[in-house]
């Protein structure tokens, strides 16, 4: 199973991929607000 399906119709899949992307990148920004903030 390939990680990069070159199928243009599963635009679903693609979606949850970005949203994925998406929260995760959230989630570490979060992380290093938090952080920044108990240095700070």
């Amino acid at each position: 199973m390939p990680v990069l399906d070159p199928n243009p119709a599963d635009g679903r899949k693609k979606l949850l991929q970005m949203l994925g992307l998406i929260a995760a990148i959230a989630v570490v920004i979060s992380i290093i607000a938090s952080v920044a903030q108990n240095l700070g």
